[in-house]
């Protein structure tokens, strides 16, 4: 599929995963089994499900890690901005999709913040002048200049995530995959990552595809939730449609308090206008009831 085919609401495909199967050589079962879907340019996607329900082979077959690293049976096909993940160099498709680590320190490794934003940019030889401006950029948009020189040990949790994904944001990805991003920080540094999250993609149009278990976080911000289950994918539509259904917590998803609150109302017969989404929607649908 090329990278010009439009889905349903007008944006352009980004990525694209046709009958995708993929098991490790010392499994029994597929790690994910004919998954298939679109992603749009712009979008921000959760992706959910229990752990070893194939969120991460989904994820290391999108940015190329499988087949590349991880050696296995592959089946189908992954597509990223026009790239055939299967044939294309990682060194070509760091350029198009990034990933951020859930431990950011396994990304930060330099002497100090400037040059780990600039470890990618040299691997791909980067002419000097351009990768100093690349740098000095991303350290803007994610608010660290002034930590430029400062050692990643010396850095809180917070400036950790922010820093390595600074070093994502230098290579100028279409695609940005985050792996649990909250997960190691406080409830304030959380939200604080959220927020950047969404102001990149509204700001600058980037995709990105999330996997996060504190579905309550990015739900504000995202498009679209994916469930997985057993390496298949079961549920995709918008966050309020898939977190309203009562399926969803069958399928060992942590849904939020608000949307638990609204499944149970529906069970008792209560219907409110809308399916709210944050604790204040709950509060209004509630008072206009």
């Amino acid at each position: 599929m090329s990278a010009t085919t439009i889905r349903l609401g007008g944006k352009k495909v980004l990525a694209s995963v046709e009958g995708l199967s993929f098991r490790y050589p010392d499994s029994q079962k597929p790690a994910v089994k004919d998954v298939s879907l679109e992603i749009g340019e712009g979008e921000v996607v959760l992706l959910a499900g229990p752990s070893g329900c194939g969120k991460s082979t989904l994820l290391r077959c999108l940015n190329g890690l499988i087949p590349h690293m991880y050696p296995g049976d592959y089946r189908g096909g992954v597509t990223v901005s026009g790239l055939k993940v299967a044939d294309t160099p990682m060194s070509t498709l760091s350029q198009s999709v990034g990933l951020l680590f859930q431990n950011p320190e396994n990304q930060i490794f330099m002497f100090s913040v400037e040059r780990d934003v600039a470890f990618g940019l040299q691997n791909l030889s980067v002419p000097r002048e351009e990768m100093r401006a690349r740098v000095d950029e991303a350290m803007r948009l994610l608010g660290i200049s002034d930590l430029a020189q400062r050692a990643p040990h010396e850095l809180s949790d917070g400036q950790k995530q922010r820093a390595a994904l600074a070093g994502v944001m230098a290579m100028r990805p279409k695609v940005i995959i985050l792996d649990e991003p909250t997960s190691l920080l406080d409830p304030k540094t959380a939200l604080d990552v959220v927020s950047l999250i969404g102001r990149l993609n509204r700001e600058l149009g980037i995709t990105f595809i999330v996997v996060e278990h504190r579905l309550e976080l990015l739900i504000p911000i995202a498009d679209r939730l994916i469930v997985m289950d057993s390496g298949s994918k079961v549920m995709d539509g918008p966050p309020r449609e898939v977190l309203a259904d009562p399926r969803v917590e069958g399928y060992g998803v942590s849904v939020p308090p608000v949307s638990r609150l609204y499944n149970a109302l529906s069970r008792d017969g209560v219907r409110l206008p809308r399916v709210p989404e944050t604790p204040e929607e709950m509060a209004e649908e509630l008072n206009a009831l």
